[in-house]
């Protein structure tokens, strides 16, 4: 075990355990387990300038705050997980009447999604372990991150996809050579499925809001996101907009990815090295909304849906992260947003239109910031990012919704003249 790495907190109840006490969930109540790293330790050994001037050019930059010892892959997809892009979008932003909009493009990652981050981390710790096997359940994006991390260290994996997932997803898997099992039932069925198959196989199991280690390879989107915001647009934001937090919209499912990026947050503020925390707006889809109607209700009682979406990565009926991504907004002066599937749908032309092709999920992220900003959420010097979950070539079927179909014509010039109007 890294020295670093001293044991786990429980979301719920709060009670601590050591390293070798506990693997996935709490024992007493089933609470999320966060990890717990010597902060003290950390922060006597370590700057922030440090990291800044790491030639690490991934999600591995960050591991002296991650709580697995250092793989030392060489070169291969695992080692190039993280770092993605952020892009500037001044056009878009006066479209929509904002002063500067970014947007974080996750589908720079190895298999073309934020799961990639998760999965690095989680294989790292299957390897250390000895596991036999790694399983998860998925609706495509974390299977695919895990098939693909697994294959790039020869780490045997099975996933089990509901049999609805979307065909160039389970190709992935299949392509990366994981064991692929299609459940004819839900998400949440193939979810159940994956936990009792690891009770009785002895797989270790990487389940999105299960497995503590899962939070901790998305907490480094957090840790991107700091070191870009303090390095480069931050100093001057803080200068001539008063201070203004930066808002970030992301979009939520089982609630992993959105509880992920406010523990990196979490966790920089607790080394003092955090000078303002952002907020965090979570996008869910109209008919997948179990953590939004949670937070609007007040509490954090998560109640389960019969989720329907056209945005598959989203689509659960029972979050398993749920009462973390509600406190992710809730404790950043953030919000809920809930959108429409057509909503989603034209927001994916939407972006498409300045150079990125996103998922539907994705698009969420963004069709969300648009409400925020109609119903006064968001001003128009409030400093936004927006997160990309992955590529839109996940789900063509969904992308090809978004836009009239191509003309065909017949080869000529007076054929094209007459298409284009010419």
């Amino acid at each position: 075990m890294p020295e670093k790495f001293v044991g786990y907190q429980c979301s719920i109840c709060g009670r601590t355990f050591a390293p070798g006490q506990v693997t996935y969930t709490c024992p007493h109540d089933g609470g999320n387990l966060d990890v717990l790293l010597d902060y003290p330790a950390i922060q006597h050994s370590l700057a922030p300038e440090q990291i800044f001037a790491s030639q690490e050019m991934s999600l591995w930059r960050y591991l002296p705050l991650l709580p697995v010892e250092d793989p030392e892959y060489p070169q291969i997809p695992i080692r190039s997980a993280g770092s993605t892009p952020v892009y500037t979008l001044p056009r878009l932003a006066q479209e929509i009447g904002l002063r500067e909009l970014w947007l974080k493009d996750e589908s720079r990652n190895p298999t073309a999604s934020f799961k990639d981050r998760a999965s690095a981390v989680v294989v790292t710790r299957a390897r250390q372990i000895a596991a036999s096997v790694v399983v998860t359940a998925s609706t495509g994006n974390a299977g695919a991150a895990l098939a693909g991390m697994a294959a790039a260290v020869g780490q045997p994996a099975v996933i089990f996809a509901p049999r609805s997932a979307p065909p160039a997803k389970v190709a992935q898997l299949l392509i990366y050579g994981a064991k692929v099992i299609l459940v004819d039932g839900s998400y949440d069925d193939a979810f159940d499925l994956t936990i009792q198959a690891s009770q009785e196989f002895g797989w270790y199991c990487r389940n999105t809001g299960y497995n503590p280690f899962t939070l901790e390879g998305k907490k480094t989107a957090g840790f991107e996101i700091w070191e870009w915001w303090t390095l480069g647009p931050g100093s001057l934001f803080q200068r001539s907009l008063n201070h203004k937090p930066l808002s970030i919209f992301v979009s939520v499912g089982d609630g992993n990815i959105i509880s992920g990026i406010h523990k990196g947050f979490r966790d920089l503020e607790r080394l003092g090295w955090l000078e303002q925390m952002p907020r965090l707006f979570g996008v869910q889809a109209e008919g997948s909304a179990a953590v939004a109607n949670a937070f609007f209700n007040g509490g954090e009682t998560i109640k389960p849906v019969t989720a329907n979406t056209v945005a598959d990565s989203i689509s659960v009926d029972l979050p398993r992260d749920g009462v973390r991504a509600v406190r992710a907004a809730r404790q950043t002066g953030g919000s809920y947003i809930i959108v429409s599937d057509q909503e989603i749908i034209q927001a994916i032309a939407a972006i498409g239109k300045y150079g990125i092709f996103i998922e539907p999920a994705g698009a969420a992220a963004y069709a969300g910031l648009l409400n925020a900003f109609r119903s006064g959420q968001i001003n128009a010097d409030d400093p936004v990012l927006v997160i990309n979950t992955g590529s839109g070539l996940k789900d063509v079927r969904a992308a090809m919704s978004a836009v009239k179909e191509a003309v065909v014509i017949s080869p000529t010039l007076a054929e094209v003249r007459k298409v284009l109007n010419l």
